[in-house]
């Protein structure tokens, strides 16, 4: 995952950087102008979704508000097959639970270099902290028993005492939800993010940074002793969203930007 996270970053990066040229933004801007929108999250210990809400302060500074979803992984998580069936699916050999998070946050963004035209790219750097909940559903396996010389399959959580030949697949996502548990914490992220949109009222941006998930207790993710407490990770991650200008809401609607988009191509 992390060898993934590298590439997709040098890759993403430079794409934005090879579109730093551009028609020059003659429109007259709105000094106070906020902004929302939607991020897909690629952490080195999981995937998750962002959503933002920032606020303008002056004009190089703004406030944002923040709610992600994601998951938690183990750096030791590896997919298995039976090897004696065919179709089965695969499994995490040991994981005893899935883990999400669900967090939300206030924090701070800081242009550093302005956009001079449409089709350049405006840096900034940003940062963001609050509570975080990580959620634990149970797995449960379809472990292969012989009674009687009869196959029988029973869903059990893991035990060490079975072997990997032992477990058939894994047990449908919903089993174990009446025995989810909680763990609530704190998170703080921090960053860089790359705007590179070519319309005025809307936003294309990469983001590259890291992020702490911390907990009072270890969370119980695979039947190890090696589970933790604290989850560090890098992420990258693709923004896409609007700018609310508070004089003109109606500009931001997404039927209204996309009328917009087709008139100007269609003028000669």
């Amino acid at each position: 995952m992390k060898k993934l996270l590298i590439i997709v970053v040098v890759l993403l990066c430079g794409g934005v950087w090879l579109r730093a040229q551009g028609d020059l933004n003659e429109q007259q801007k709105v000094f106070f102008r906020n902004e929302k929108s939607l991020g897909l999250l690629l952490n080195s210990d999981g995937l998750g979704l962002s959503y933002r809400e920032g606020k303008r302060i002056n004009f190089l500074n703004k406030s944002i508000l923040e709610f992600d979803i994601g998951t938690l992984k183990h750096p030791k998580e590896y997919k298995m097959y039976n090897p004696y069936t065919t179709g089965t699916g695969s499994y995490v050999y040991g994981k005893l639970n899935s883990v999400f998070f669900l967090r939300g946050g206030i924090g701070h963004q800081h242009e550093i270099f302005k956009k001079q035209d449409l089709g350049g790219v405006a840096i900034r750097y940003f940062y963001s902290a609050g509570p975080v909940l990580a959620i634990a559903k149970p797995i449960y396996y379809r472990i292969i028993y012989i009674v009687g010389g009869d196959v029988i399959l029973k869903e059990e959580k893991f035990d060490i005492k079975d072997l990997p030949t032992d477990i058939y697949n894994r047990a449908s996502f919903t089993k174990g939800f009446s025995e989810i548990k909680v763990f609530p914490g704190l998170y703080a992220k921090g960053g860089f993010n790359f705007e590179y949109s070519r319309e005025d009222k809307v936003i294309h941006a990469i983001e590259i940074g890291a992020q702490i998930n911390a907990f009072p207790k270890k969370v119980p993710i695979m039947y190890s002793s090696d589970n933790k407490a604290i989850f560090f990770s890098l992420f990258v991650s693709y923004r896409f969203g609007v700018i609310v200008d508070p004089l003109h809401p109606e500009d931001t609607k997404f039927a209204n930007l996309f009328k917009k988009k087709k008139e100007a191509q269609s003028i000669p």
